[in-house]
């Protein structure tokens, strides 16, 4: 989530309102979908296979997951959104998956708000991926500041995200990007721990892909259109309403973003996010060539309430991805690959 310099009650309040937009069914795309419906799955009536012998289990940045998930980044940065981090966090400890922070530039910024993102006590043991905003890069940030968001919170790795369609619809957005790959050339290889480029929600096209792959990235996170739009969600915070309809349905839906990016990048890893709703939506995903999905709004409000709500969604949405391998004759993640 963006953030400018302000006081921190204003900033909390921001943070809120964000949560309390992303929760509204204006929040999601009107007409794309993320076309992941479209891709065929098999099914086998006789699989000769035993559902609790599916193996979900995957590695991802050289961390083992018990199922390739990844809780996607939310929030951060007034004490509601630490509560929604912390039941996040014990989920994904429960459960054996990563997890993602919001936009942690307000953390730097500010460091009162340091403690919403501190989850690594409640998880010990899970991948935890910080995260910052690429347009800071050409406005100051370097490998101290992206170093920090790594180590302040005990992460294990770093996520820049890019979203200049957010940023453009936004009021005071960041609109600077020309030469940010450059920029990020020079600060890739002065970093220590794995760096992931990802979107917020409008997709990965197939030229960012090019032009980013041979950076040094250790995945990409498509981030397809199709759930969550981003843009929406700064005009209802900002004006209560969606006011250019058009422009926010912008973006490569999250089934061809994950296609352009397996030929453009074949050798890359990559992170399925993006209006991933079912275990079905996460097997295909994975079938198009993502190493992992991650999910996101669809635990923000089981995570208002509490770490068992959040692990519940969880557990349901990884027995559906069981089922989906189990009917389709598949064995194990690595086999559906």
């Amino acid at each position: 989530m963006n953030d400018t310099a302000s006081d921190p009650a204003a900033i909390q309040a921001r943070k809120l309102r964000h949560i309390d937009a992303c929760l509204r069914p204006d929040s999601q795309y009107a007409r794309q979908t993320t076309g992941l419906d479209a891709v065929p799955w098999p099914y086998r009536a006789l699989p000769e296979l035993d559902l609790d012998r599916v193996d979900l289990r995957t590695t991802f940045l050289g961390r083992p997951l018990a199922a390739p998930l990844l809780i996607g980044a939310m929030t951060g940065g007034a004490e509601a959104a630490g509560r929604i981090n912390q039941n996040l966090a014990l989920a994904a400890q429960r459960l054996g998956i990563g997890m993602m922070l919001g936009s942690q530039r307000v953390m730097l910024e500010r460091p009162d708000t340091r403690t919403s993102f501190l989850v690594r006590h409640t998880a010990p043991d899970i991948l935890l991926i910080g995260n910052l905003g690429g347009a800071q890069f050409l406005l100051g940030y370097g490998p101290h500041e992206a170093a920090r968001a790594v180590r302040e919170v005990g992460a294990d790795a770093l996520a820049i995200h890019i979203n200049p369609l957010q940023e453009a619809l936004q009021p005071g957005g960041d609109t600077r990007w020309a030469g940010l790959r450059d920029r990020l050339a020079d600060i890739l290889p002065e970093l220590d721990f794995p760096v992931i480029l990802k979107e917020v929600g409008h997709g990965l096209d197939a030229q960012t892909v090019a032009l980013a792959a041979p950076l040094g990235f250790a995945a990409l996170d498509v981030a397809g259109a199709g759930g969550t739009s981003w843009a929406r969600v700064e005009q209802l915070v900002h004006h209560g309403e969606v006011r250019t309809p058009d422009l926010c349905d912008l973006g490569v839906p999250t089934a061809q973003a994950l296609r352009d990016a397996r030929l453009a990048a074949p050798g890359v890893p990559l992170v399925a996010s993006g209006g991933i709703r079912s275990g079905l939506d996460a097997a295909r995903a994975l079938a198009l060539g993502a190493q992992v999905v991650a999910v996101a709004r669809p635990l923000l409000e089981p995570a208002l309430h509490s770490a068992d709500a959040a692990e519940a969604w969880l557990r349901q949405f990884i027995h559906e991805l069981r089922v989906a391998l189990f009917v389709g004759g598949y064995a194990s993640v690595s086999e559906l690959r």
